[in-house]
């Protein structure tokens, strides 16, 4: 007679053995790259300068911020609009960024015929321009937006500051270059600007 305690099959068998827990060190290898990467990051930043070449970026204070003090109320004072304009590419320096910015101090087309100057901030440039003997190619946008008097006042700033001994520019100047020569695009070409100075 059967047993009905018993199963009437036999036991079934099990396809992976029960988990244990054992120890499974990490591989050297991983250990020492870990190790590597820690050394090189702790000497990164002890060695190295937290912030930066401070060369690059603003270098404005808060006296370059604040109005001038000879300019009267009213009226537009060049070097706020200088910094709040062209400080970022140019510099408070006006030596600009090597290879990226061209300098204002000391460039001829800053110091040469007025109206180059005034048709540059009317109507920007995009295209290969030499300055001071090196090449540049990039874009300046144009600046048409602002008054005829903050144009001269911005123009006089940069043809007057630091090596620059430039006569400064009226607002007169940029009233009649913006009837005389209107533009719907910024020049391309150190050509087209010369042109400017030949023009009668």
């Amino acid at each position: 007679m059967p047993n009905l305690l018993e199963p009437s099959h036999p036991a079934q068998a099990r396809e992976h053995a029960e988990p244990s827990e054992s120890l499974r060190p990490v591989l050297l290898v991983v250990v020492l790259v870990t190790v590597a990467m820690v050394i090189f990051g702790a000497g990164y930043i002890l060695f190295s300068d937290p912030f930066g070449a401070s060369a690059l970026g603003d270098q404005r204070t808060l006296a370059d911020l604040r109005p001038s003090a000879g300019a009267p109320t009213g009226q537009a004072d060049g070097k706020q609009l200088f910094n709040a304009q062209c400080v970022a590419c140019h510099q408070a320096s006006g030596q600009g960024l090597p290879g990226v910015f061209p300098p204002l101090d000391g460039s001829e087309w800053v110091s040469r015929d007025e109206r180059i100057l005034a048709n540059i901030l009317l109507y920007g440039i995009n295209g290969e321009l030499t300055v001071a003997g090196a090449t540049y190619k990039g874009a300046m946008p144009a600046f048409g937006h602002l008054s005829d008097a903050e144009l001269a006042a911005l123009a006089t700033y940069i043809r007057t500051s630091w090596s620059n001994k430039a006569a400064p520019l009226t607002a007169a100047l940029f009233t009649e270059e913006r009837a005389a020569h209107p533009r719907n695009a910024p020049f391309t070409s150190a050509a087209e600007l010369e042109a400017l100075a030949v023009r009668p």
